[in-house]
């Protein structure tokens, strides 16, 4: 057999290249935005350039996103197990990690030793929180991976948004429930932001707790040890939070709170569009069917998913946690989000607006059957005296 009857008998490598492969950077520009904003208010004197970053993410990366538009491009399967291997893209992540905490420690020395004025205080509170924030989200990348190293850098991601629980809620409670109304994190039609961020916190946090302390008495162990992935993701947070106050003192502590707070709160207004109003059905067993990307919303806004780590394909992500950002797949059935992330977490600040543009679209997804809709309790008469004398839903897009 000669060299040219083997080469025609191997199997043809797809000629495709991933496009954006060159663009994932763009991912640490968050991070180092606080070190532009404490610079340039530095220099200038004005310390409303404090609120230069949320200015990015919420402002200039929607609008961004407009100009760019989607995209929809999936890489091919025979591709998949070469590019997850391909560990470039697992440094995109790691990265993160350092300038985050960099910018942690530059806003506790801000905050004590050049403290601005309440303007500048808020504005640096919100810029250092969004990139707490933001963190949370590549631990939640980190954190689905097999790799012991991975999991405990997503641990060490969280630990300046207080937190750590996140790990073991999200893998083990928020997988397993998510699109049911047993899910803390899944919000339910008519359900507003705020309303949902009281129920989230506090049921995430017994969840997790729960899922922990039950894993350790099936094993008839104690839960009060150092491999409790809650107390030592948590012990995490208090040794940062411990020597930050004891490097800048006390007053250190009232900014690292008040970050991380934010920080969580991003996560959780990420949470809540993510799945509102979507349910699994359940089957003729009375067990919900299995997760499909028909249960969470997408987006395919270019800039948006360059800077979450395509954590908008989330319909995949939740189909199958293992994959890795970079081979995150678009499926057309997935119900699409009209803007971004960055752009929709703006609007769910406003309820009003919020249900204007999101509520026909979650009706239409299920071709006007209520039943078939994740509804809040307190909303239910609303939905169905403003949806169910509807006879038919259009598609909204």
């Amino acid at each position: 057999m000669n060299g040219a009857t083997v080469a025609a008998e191997r199997p043809a490598v797809p000629a495709w290249r991933d496009t954006k492969k060159w663009m994932w950077p763009a991912a640490l520009i968050v991070p180092m935005l606080p070190f532009a904003s404490f610079g340039i208010a530095h220099k200038s004197g004005i310390d409303a350039w404090w609120w230069f970053g949320p200015a990015i993410i919420f402002v200039l990366i929607p609008a961004v996103d407009g100009f760019v538009g989607d995209d929809g491009g999936n890489p091919p399967e025979e591709l998949v197990a070469m590019l997850q291997e391909d560990r470039y893209y697992r440094w995109m992540t790691f990265l993160y990690l350092p300038l985050q905490y960099a910018g942690l420690v530059l806003g506790c020395y801000a905050w004590t030793h050049s403290p601005p004025n309440l303007i500048g205080r808020v504005g640096m509170i919100f810029a250092i929180g969004s990139v707490s924030g933001i963190a949370i989200n590549t631990a939640h990348e980190l954190g689905h991976k097999r790799e012991d190293m991975e999991r405990w850098l997503s641990k060490i991601a969280l630990a300046t948004s207080m937190y750590g629980h996140f790990y073991v809620e999200h893998n083990r409670g928020h997988h397993i429930r998510v699109a049911t109304a047993e899910d803390p994190a899944s919000a339910r039609m008519g359900e507003s932001f705020w309303a949902f961020w009281p129920r989230t916190v506090a049921g995430s946090l017994r969840s997790a707790l729960h899922l922990e302390w039950r894993r350790f008495r099936n094993k008839g162990e104690s839960p009060w040890t150092y491999r409790n992935d809650v107390l030592n993701a948590w012990a995490m947070t208090v040794v940062l939070y411990g020597v930050l106050v004891a490097v800048f003192g006390w007053s250190a502590l009232v900014f690292l709170v008040l970050q991380g707070i934010v920080g969580f709160s991003l996560l959780e207004a990420v949470n809540y569009l993510e799945h509102y109003g979507l349910l699994r059905e359940k089957n003729a067993a009375g067990r919900y069917v299995k997760v499909s990307p028909l249960h969470s919303w997408n987006s395919n806004r270019l800039a948006t998913n360059l800077f979450l780590y395509q954590l908008q394909r989330h319909s995949d992500h939740h189909a199958n946690p293992l994959r890795r950002y970079q081979v995150l797949r678009h499926f057309d059935e997935s119900p699409q989000l009209p803007g971004g992330y960055a752009k929709m977490i703006v609007l769910a600040l406003f309820p009003p607006v919020w249900r204007r543009v999101i509520d026909p679209r979650v009706i239409a997804h299920y071709g006007g059957d209520l039943s078939l809709v994740n509804i809040h309790p307190k909303a239910r008469r609303r939905i169905e005296a403003t949806w169910g004398r509807r006879e038919t839903v259009g598609a909204v897009r």
